[in-house]
């Protein structure tokens, strides 16, 4: 992974080889599936990480306070869930910096974390994560829950891969479709995190792995 880190700059994978794990959730907010996922993450005591579309927040401005209000992180998603790999320098400063103003605005909350769409950065991206002074963030595994596969499908596949400090990937919304439906992870939700704690395992604010030098 060194090499790609000097290409695209640093991206943070995982946590600390210990029983602490990271839920995070990409492509919201969402109608239906964020107040789903948000009742029980707080049902639970759960704190989680939201990756938000700029264009999403939007049009769902009251969804991105309502995440902030419950103590969970934003991070920019970009704002028209851009792949990075195909945009030019000035093109993806763009996308970052409408999607940063539009999380401030709306959740009135600076965010300090980035996730490339589908993972796919470029060496122009490290300025400006830079210049807005973001953690970039990848994940340890995702179960495709895109795909919506089953309730009990996603909820399996979590259970099989989970490990000590994963970041684990998941999906409030669609990054394409605000109308997207992902109600099949909000049902997930509940059985993944008993799962998780039948194993042993600590949910943990990703913020603790943000740079704090940025």
């Amino acid at each position: 992974m060194m090499g790609f880190d000097l290409i695209f700059g640093p991206s943070v994978e995982r946590g600390p080889k210990n029983r602490r794990i990271y839920l995070t959730f990409d492509d919201g907010p969402n109608e239906r599936a964020t107040p789903a996922i948000l009742e029980t993450l707080a049902g639970s005591r759960v704190p989680a990480a939201f990756f938000m579309v700029g264009d999403h927040v939007q049009r769902f401005p009251r969804l991105a306070r309502h995440v902030v209000k419950e103590g969970h992180m934003v991070g920019n998603h970009t704002h028209n869930h851009v792949k990075l790999h195909f945009v030019g320098r000035g093109r993806i400063r763009d996308q970052l910096e409408m999607a940063h103003r539009a999380i401030e605005c709306a959740a009135g909350r600076t965010p300090r974390a980035f996730r490339a769409p589908h993972g796919y950065r470029s060496p122009f991206l490290r300025s400006a994560a830079q210049d807005l002074g973001y953690t970039v963030f990848g994940w340890t595994f995702g179960v495709f829950d895109t795909a919506r596969p089953g309730v009990e499908e996603i909820r399996r596949r979590v259970r099989k891969r989970l490990r000590p400090g994963a970041i684990v990937l998941l999906h409030d919304g669609d990054g394409y479709d605000p109308e997207g439906d992902r109600m099949q992870t909000a049902d997930a939700l509940p059985g993944i995190i008993e799962d998780a704690r039948s194993a042993g395992y600590e949910f943990a604010p990703l913020s603790e792995l943000l740079d704090n030098r940025s």
